[in-house]
């Protein structure tokens, strides 16, 4: 089932849409999806090593752009839906001692998740909540989502076909290795 799996991404990656979907997969991951889009780009680079670094352009441009929509839902939505969800959970208190930890260190929390694993989609909506510095969010932003994606493209530009082949050859290792990855950022999601 990996297999086919890995073969339709493969195929998927070298399609004519390609850019479009990596487009709105950065877009909506940085929001509100919780498939980050490496899934797609690692893919698109081993398939179109010349256009790695285009790749890489289109996944920041689309993941710092989707990052202002969750900044736009967390401002927006705060005071309605966002604080019926903390009411409810009890978590009124702990909403307000993390905004004011945010507020001192919020510059690099925004960098962390950008560069990171971690949810990056929690970063955004909580930067809006909290009203942190627009500017400072944006600019943090496209430095860590930049860095992330084109130190990605980079590797595997340079060393491509050796990483293509060691993912075909340890499938079922590489897709354990990232789902520990995705279910990690969760869970420190939870606990810091």
């Amino acid at each position: 089932m990996l297999r086919k799996l890995y073969d339709w991404t493969m195929g998927l990656a070298a399609h004519r849409h390609a850019i479009p979907a990596l487009f709105g997969v950065s877009f909506i991951e940085s929001s509100v999806f919780p498939i980050p889009p490496d899934v797609l780009m690692i893919p698109m680079v081993l398939a179109r090593k010349a256009r790695a670094f285009v790749i890489a352009a289109v996944a920041t441009l689309g993941s710092v752009l989707g990052g202002l929509l969750g900044y736009w839902i967390g401002a927006a939505l705060m005071d309605s839906a966002g604080q019926w969800v903390l009411t409810a959970y009890g978590k009124e208190e702990a909403y307000h001692q993390l905004a004011a930890r945010f507020a001192e260190y919020g510059g690099w929390a925004v960098l962390f998740a950008a560069l990171t694993p971690f949810p990056f989609k929690v970063i955004t909506i909580f930067s809006g909540a909290v009203g942190f510095p627009l500017p400072l969010f944006v600019l943090t932003a496209i430095i860590g989502r930049a860095g992330r994606f084109f130190v990605v493209a980079a590797l595997l530009w340079r060393f491509g076909p050796p990483i293509r082949d060691f993912i075909e050859r340890r499938l079922g290792l590489v897709f354990t290795v990232f789902m520990v990855c995705l279910v990690g950022g969760f869970v420190a999601l939870r606990y810091l």
